[in-house]
């Protein structure tokens, strides 16, 4: 019997007992499908945390009250014993940091109310800003203009908004040099923000955008805010601009030598490494899990292929008095079975990779397809049914021609 047959006959069995093939090969199409469909998500997830979410330069580094990835209680209540970055701190960076090329500060309010007329956009994200942070971190513009020093200076109640503002306060006009309401204060509009879309269901603009000092004067003195730097360069000159600024933060905020910082500086690369490594975990336990279905799928593979050599008893007696030898036999069975769990990972992959866009379709969570991913599931799958057939198959092998003929079922 050559491949093709053996290949033909494992198919022309599943289809003449469709219910025992969806049963034998359910395992497999699970476990085949969950590895492909974490996977989708884990690469849809990853390309866009480092594109929307620590979308920072390459040449950018963040210094601020805690990281933003906590990973454990003893992290998060430690972070929040630090002392509030302040404006003083920002200033002493941007004053004596000579490797850096930009320095600049940001705080948020995230619950704001902004209002014009009788419409009003509630949960607006209020962003305190110097006019650096624009260049720092490449905002860009539809209409008018980014804040300006001179408005950072006289403490100017101007704003810049998102689109969802300009949607929900001004359908169908021009909101340059209108008039909003932040919290109850006045506030003219100079610009406009360019569209950015969603970040994992919510919007990112949904914002007013005014002066550091115009949020302080509003807001309190004491906001917690971020100091962000622009250094002249990758690499190097990334860590020598951070490493001074550091120093600039530890020295005031009296951080004793050999001492951990009192706040935490990081980079893009740093955010995209700590997500990284829990994504990998996350990757690394899901795998874990379908993987007890695969091998759930390969016993029962087994036990359908032994239940298969005792049907076909008389078959193979047959084969073997017509002059088949035993590795013969064996081979068949395990083409067999190995074909079975290939059908299953194909089943698996289609059945992932429809899952995972469909989530991507209700509710926006990113996924994107591996070609290695696919590849793995159906080699893994066509080895487990090689696996688990190796018993079957060399029971069958071993069956006495004489004995095989004589067998009733």
């Amino acid at each position: 019997m050559t491949t093709l047959e053996a290949i033909r006959i494992a198919l022309q069995s599943l289809w003449a007992n469709k219910l025992r093939s969806v049963l034998t090969l359910l395992g497999v199409v699970i476990g085949v499908a969950a590895v492909i469909a974490v996977v989708t998500f884990v690469n849809g997830i990853n390309g866009y945390v480092a594109e929307k979410i620590f979308n920072l330069g390459a040449d950018v580094f963040v210094v601020s009250k805690a990281t933003a990835v906590i990973t454990n209680v003893d992290q998060l209540l430690e972070s929040q014993k630090r002392k509030d970055l302040t404006v003083e701190d920002f200033e002493a960076v941007r004053d004596s940091c000579r490797q850096c090329a930009l320095v600049g500060a940001s705080t948020i309010k995230a619950d704001g109310h902004v209002k014009r007329g009788e419409q009003s956009v509630s949960d607006c994200w209020i962003r305190g800003f110097t006019p650096s942070m624009a260049a720092i971190l490449d905002v860009d513009l539809t209409a008018g203009r980014m804040v300006t020093d001179n408005d950072d200076n006289n403490r100017s109640n101007v704003a810049v908004i998102g689109t969802d503002v300009v949607d929900n306060l001004f359908p169908g006009s021009d909101p340059i040099n209108q008039e909003i309401r932040v919290e109850g204060e006045v506030y003219t509009v100079v610009g406009v923000g360019k569209k950015q879309g969603k970040t994992l269901g919510q919007s990112r603009d949904n914002y007013v955008a005014i002066p550091i000092t115009t949020y302080l004067k509003q807001f309190g003195t004491h906001s917690n805010i971020r100091i962000f730097g622009k250094a002249n360069g990758v690499g190097a000159q990334l860590e020598s601009a951070m490493d001074e600024a550091r120093v600039i933060v530890r020295a005031r905020r009296h951080d004793l030598p050999g001492k951990p910082d009192s706040f935490a500086a990081e980079t893009n690369q740093g955010f995209l490494s700590i997500w990284s490594s829990l994504s990998s975990t996350f990757f690394i336990a899901m795998v874990a899990i379908a993987a007890i279905s695969l091998v759930v799928g390969g016993i029962v593979i087994m036990n359908i292929m032994l239940v298969s050599v005792t049907e076909r008893t008389r078959e193979i007696g047959i084969r073997k008095a017509m002059g088949a030898r035993s590795q013969d036999v064996l081979l068949q069975f395990l083409i067999e079975s190995g074909t079975m769990a290939l059908v299953g990972g194909m089943l698996g992959v289609i059945f992932g990779i429809a899952f995972a866009k469909g989530i991507t379709a209700l509710i926006g969570m990113p996924s994107s397809i591996e070609l290695w991913a696919v590849a793995a599931g159906l080699i893994v799958s066509t080895s487990v049914g090689v696996f688990f057939g190796v018993y079957p198959a060399k029971r069958a092998a071993r069956l006495d021609p004489i004995a095989a003929l004589r067998f009733e079922l």
